[in-house]
């Protein structure tokens, strides 16, 4: 597969990174765990705090190569993706998850063959009472993102638009 990278992203589109249709989420926050150091994709949005009954029940449908982006209000005091909610993703077929939070289990996630950045690592767990929201707009690291945006990922940082960059076209995403 052919690699996607931000910065060729935004040397190419220079135009719609200055005008805001490009963003960048805030470099410095998210940390990379995973295999995968690079991936892209639509994006999935859950809308959770210290509870992931529902990334674990996005993640248990068909990725097709989509990201999960979960705002979890950057809290530090639990974690929302473990090693078992890693591995039920790559299984389904996703491309990688964002995190605005934390994850544990980190020597598990590693082992999986999925992208994932998060803010930290936490032992502690999640709760499990099913709250939140599903596929709306939600803010993290300055970038408003929403259901169905484009977003890609690598060692310099994290893209997210509503278009897909045209040297993205023709790229199998899913793999």
């Amino acid at each position: 597969m052919a690699l996607l990278l931000t910065a060729d992203v935004c040397d190419a589109e220079e135009a719609r990174l200055a005008a805001g249709e490009l963003q960048v989420l805030t470099p410095g926050f998210f940390q990379a765990y995973g295999r995968n150091r690079i991936f892209a994709g639509h994006v999935v949005t859950v809308k959770v705090l210290e509870d992931n009954v529902l990334v674990r029940r996005a993640l248990e449908q068909s990725g097709l190569g989509r990201i999960l982006v979960i705002d979890g209000g950057g809290s530090l005091r639990t974690a929302l993706v473990g090693g078992n909610v890693a591995k039920l993703a790559e299984t389904q077929g996703w491309s990688g998850i964002i995190v605005n939070g934390c994850v544990r289990d980190v020597d598990e996630i590693n082992d999986c063959r999925i992208g994932v950045r998060a803010l930290a690592a936490c032992p502690v767990k999640s709760g499990k009472r099913g709250e939140g929201q599903l596929n709306v707009v939600v803010e993290v690291a300055g970038a408003t993102i929403r259901p169905g945006d484009f977003c890609s990922v690598d060692n310099d940082g994290i893209l997210v638009s509503a278009f897909i960059p045209e040297m993205a076209l023709g790229l199998n995403l899913a793999k």
